[in-house]
């Protein structure tokens, strides 16, 4: 933070260029990567100015090849955070490949319906709601979004950190549509399972919440292979293995450790969800009922 109070912005280091499935299992036929995103650059696509980071451009076409070399046949875009509300590159990718990809966009309340409309046509199916990286849209106004998502059809995902969870627990759980809390909370796995943020976020799991067994290069002390992520995840499983999601988090923005490999992220799910039939149902089954693949 600058001494005016305006984010630091700091260079992104590019994705790892190596880009592979896993080695200790296999993809199960029809999978879905529920998180990624697409970035362009000014002046076409401009970035925020209220931003931690700047990153180097992921283009549709490396991300479709990404989604090839990882055995995925379907993903997820959500609206990057330097991107703030323009989500015009994420809606032209979706249009691109309608079959193959849904969306997750980041929208200011008041939007003409029309606009609603068109997003809903290029296969946008929820909103989401960001606070730790600046560029998105915060919790003051979540019923609000809430009721908009429901009047369209659509569910709510939030980027967090736990530790937060709990004076907000009570109106999320109140929320008239399902919601999704992305990489597994956010918050430092030295936090501990016995974090009371961490522990409000496995009983909303519990009680309805989906989440996304995603981010543990973010959210790993001990870096790669990320071992010491491995009781969380598991914990969010055995919570509600139904609404357990995975997500790449491609291009690894703001990995400042440097990118983690694929295969890495894809391996650690044989710790994370050993059960072969619980991993099929979070590759495929689950992300199939929200998003709403054929």
């Amino acid at each position: 933070m600058t001494t005016d109070g305006r984010l630091t912005i700091r260079d992104c280091p590019a994705p790892d260029p190596q880009i592979s499935g896993p080695t200790r299992y296999a993809v199960p036929a029809g999978a879905v990567d529920t998180h990624a995103h697409v970035i362009g650059l000014p002046p076409a696509y401009p970035l925020v100015e209220n931003r931690s980071y700047t990153p180097p451009e992921a283009a549709a076409e490396r991300y479709l090849a990404m989604l090839d070399a990882t055995g995925m046949a379907h993903g997820v875009l959500v609206q990057v955070s330097v991107h703030g509300t323009d989500n015009r590159l994420m809606l032209e990718t979706l249009s691109a490949y309608r079959e193959r990809l849904r969306g997750i966009a980041v929208i200011p309340l008041g939007l003409p319906e029309r606009e609603l409309v068109a997003m809903k046509g290029a296969g946008v199916v929820g909103l989401r709601l960001n606070v730790l990286f600046g560029g998105g849209v915060d919790f003051e106004s979540v019923e609000a979004y809430g009721d908009l998502a429901r009047d369209m059809g659509w569910h709510l995902q939030f980027l967090l950190d736990a530790r937060s969870l709990p004076p907000l627990a009570s109106r999320l759980s109140r929320l008239p549509v399902p919601f999704v809390v992305d990489h597994m909370g956010h918050m430092p796995a030295s936090a501990g399972l016995a974090d009371p943020g961490f522990s409000t976020l496995v009983s909303l799991v519990r009680d309805g919440a989906w989440v996304k067994l995603s981010g543990a290069f973010r959210n790993s002390v001990a870096g790669a292979p990320y071992a010491d992520t491995i009781p969380f995840a598991r914990a969010l499983n055995d919570a509600a293995p139904e609404r357990c999601l995975w997500g790449s988090d491609w291009p690894h923005v703001a990995a400042w450790d440097g990118p983690p490999k694929l295969a890495t992220l894809l391996d650690l799910m044989a710790d994370w969800v050993p059960d072969e039939a619980r991993r099929r149902r979070l590759f495929v089954d689950n992300p199939r009922v929200l998003y709403g693949f054929g």
